[in-house]
C-alpha cells in the first residue's frame, strides 16, 4: 500500500469532493436559456477571462501542446532558481480559477476579492487547511474554461495522451517527479496534499551548547496528488455532462476514484507512480457504463 489506510481514505475523499465540487459549479454555468434555444448543452460567459476558440473535435492538439509548453517554462524557472516569477504565475492561475469557480455562488466583484485573498494567503502563509481548501474549488474553475471546448471524442484523445505522458515522465523520464518535489518545497504544489501528523507539519527541538541553540528539523511525510489527477478526470465528466446529461456525469467520479484507489492499494510504499493511466482507465470504464445503461 502505498499510503497507510487512514490517509488513503482522506486523500481518496478530498478527491471525490474536488469532483463532485468542480461539477456542481459547472453545472452552474450552464445557460438554460440558450440551451433551450440550441437544443444543446451552453455555457454562459466568464466573469473575468474569455475561453480560447479551439474547435470541439481537436481541441486535444492546443491543449496538449500548452501543457507540454507550460511545463518546459516551469521547469526552466526552477532550474534558473526564478521562484518570485514562478510563484507570480502560480498565483495568477490559483485567483483566476477561484474567481470563477466562486462567481457562480455570489457577485464577480465578491468572488474575485475572495480568491485574491485565499490567493495571496497560500502562496505567502500557506498551510494544510488552505491548500486543500482552494484546491477543492480550483478544478471548477479550470472546468468552466476547458469543459466547452471538447467533445467526448476530443476529451478521449486527451485523456489517453495525458496518461501516456504521465507513465513516460513518472518512470522514464522523471521530469514530473522532481517537479512535484520543487513544487512542495517551494510550497507552490499544484494538488492535494495530507500530511501524516496533522498538528503540525514542522517540528523544532531547541538545544542549548555551547551558548547557542541548535534548531533541528523534523520532516513529516506527506501524501501527494497532483493537480492533473484530479482535474483531468473532472474535465472527463464535464464533458459528459455537456455532451448526455448531469445524472450521467455523476457516475464517472466514482470509476476514477476506483482507479485512483487500486492505484493506492497496490503500489509500493516508497515508489512513484503515474495516476492518470489507473485514473483515466477508470474514466473510461465509466463511460462505458452510461453508455450501457442509456441503451435500457
Amino acid at each position: 500500500m502505498k499510503h497507510s489506510a487512514k490517509i488513503t481514505v482522506i486523500l481518496l475523499t478530498f478527491f471525490l469532493l474536488a469532483q463532485f465540487i468542480g461539477l456542481g459549479i459547472l453545472y452552474q454555468y450552464i445557460d438554460a436559456e440558450k440551451s433551450a434555444e440550441t437544443e444543446e448543452t451552453e455555457f454562459a460567459d466568464l466573469p473575468i477571462i474569455e475561453r480560447p476558440g479551439f474547435d470541439e473535435q481537436t481541441s486535444y492538439i492546443p491543449a496538449i501542446i500548452a501543457i507540454l509548453l507550460g511545463t518546459v517554462i516551469i521547469l526552466f524557472l526552477m532550474k534558473r532558481r526564478i521562484k518570485w516569477l514562478w510563484k507570480l504565475w502560480f498565483l495568477m492561475a490559483v485567483v483566476i480559477t477561484l474567481t470563477i469557480a466562486f462567481s457562480s455562488l455570489m457577485p464577480a466583484l465578491a468572488a474575485g476579492l475572495l480568491a485574491l485573498f485565499l490567493g495571496i494567503w497560500r502562496i505567502f502563509k500557506p498551510n494544510v487547511f488552505i491548500q486543500n481548501g482552494t484546491e477543492l474549488f480550483i478544478y471548477g474553475g479550470l472546468a468552466a474554461i476547458f469543459v466547452p471546448l471538447f467533445n467526448l471524442f476530443s476529451v478521449s484523445i486527451l485523456m489517453i495522451l495525458i496518461a501516456i505522458y504521465d507513465a513516460y515522465a513518472v518512470w522514464k523520464s522523471k521530469h514530473m517527479i522532481t517537479l512535484a518535489k520543487e513544487q512542495a518545497g517551494a510550497k507552490v504544489f499544484a494538488g492535494l496534499l495530507i500530511p501524516y501528523q496533522l498538528s503540525k507539519a514542522k517540528d523544532v527541538l531547541k538545544q542549548k551548547k555551547k551558548s547557542a541553540v541548535k534548531m533541528v528539523k523534523v520532516k513529516v511525510r506527506t501524501a501527494m496528488l497532483g493537480g492533473g489527477d484530479v482535474g483531468f478526470p473532472l474535465i472527463f465528466a464535464g464533458v459528459v455532462m455537456k455532451e448526455l446529461s448531469l445524472w450521467q456525469s455523476l457516475i464517472i467520479p466514482f470509476f476514477a476514484l476506483a482507479g485512483l484507489a487500486v492505484l493506492l492499494w497496490t503500489a509500493e510504499e516508497k515508489n512513484f507512480y503515474p495516476a492518470m493511466p489507473f485514473i483515466g482507465a477508470g474514466c473510461f470504464i465509466g463511460l462505458g457504463v452510461v453508455l450501457l445503461l442509456g441503451l435500457f
